[in-house]
């Protein structure tokens, strides 16, 4: 899963890249639960690592934030509260403290999946990306 130098492979990017590129805009993922889905030896450490790599043509990497609710790139990203503004563009509110509601902007993917299963169920069909 990773190489020698302790630095994740480019397998296990793209693995984390391919989550984060189903994040619908105006949502959020964690470090911590992109980890979590991704399962043993996916810490939110490296998946936070992996995210300041992504290219942002391809991967919305302001979408994946900390489990506060808060953006966690001020140090690395100019400016500093460049994140939160690309996140508000797309309708995600923050509050005076710069914490978004994690309940109202969570993404769940299997909520997703479920959603597209009742759907075709019914005989709908739903936009795909």
């Amino acid at each position: 899963m990773k190489n020698s130098g302790d630095r994740p492979d480019k397998q296990y990017r793209e693995r984390v890249y391919q989550i984060v590129r189903r994040i619908p805009r105006g949502r959020v993922m964690t470090y911590g639960q992109i980890g979590y889905i991704l399962g043993e030896g996916y810490t939110p450490r490296t998946v936070g690592f992996v995210m300041h790599g992504a290219d942002g043509s391809q991967t919305p990497w302001q979408r994946v934030i900390n489990s506060q609710g808060r953006c966690s790139t001020g140090r690395i990203v100019l400016p500093a509260d460049k994140q939160q503004r690309m996140l508000e563009r797309e309708g995600v509110k923050f509050d005076a403290t710069g914490r978004c509601d994690l309940e109202k902007y969570l993404w769940h993917p299997r909520a997703e999946k479920v959603a597209r299963a009742k759907a075709a169920k019914a005989g709908k069909i739903l936009y795909r990306r």
